[in-house]
């Protein structure tokens, strides 16, 4: 499993997750620069997400829906902020309605991604910033632990094909 590490610290606001692939950097940044790649790992297997827009530039925006084992949909949008290929990118991220217009009521948090050469492959360093306990907490309750570790799981298979 290539999630080795998952903490929340409500203090600071954050989730982090570590995982470590047996590839190089440049191919697991390929899985979030491509949005065919990247719908196959975004959500957890039993929410398989759709990407509709993948506009991957500073400024740009990425518009997704991940759909429930009883067809429910959900839908979200990042905002990228940066891009450092291949080293990093941050994006807002936040949950939307069916038209991909931000939902108010729910949590929106900053997100930056850093990948390293480690030996033998890469380190993924998934880090998110929430704009309040609450919103953390809110994200935790609906088992984002959980569903974002299987999401990343699904990594090692896409790049095994």
């Amino acid at each position: 499993m290539p999630v080795t590490d998952v903490r929340h610290d409500l203090d600071n606001l954050t989730l982090t997750v570590v995982a470590e692939f047996d590839a190089p950097v440049q191919r697991i940044w390929q899985v979030y620069a491509d949005p065919r790649q990247l719908e196959k790992v975004w959500g957890p297997p039993t929410y398989p997400a759709t990407v509709v827009d993948h506009d991957f530039a500073p400024g740009g925006r990425v518009t997704y829906f991940m759909t429930g084992p009883d067809g429910d949909k959900h839908a979200g949008y990042w905002e990228i902020t940066a891009i450092d290929e291949p080293r990093s990118f941050s994006f807002v991220d936040g949950f939307a309605d069916a038209d991909f217009n931000p939902v108010p009521a729910m949590p929106v948090c900053t997100n930056v991604y850093t990948f390293a050469e480690r030996v033998g492959g890469t380190r993924v360093t998934y880090r998110s910033t929430y704009e309040s306990a609450e919103g953390l907490q809110t994200v935790l309750d609906m088992g984002v632990v959980e569903g974002a570790s299987s999401a990343i799981n699904q990594i090692d298979d896409l790049i095994a094909s």
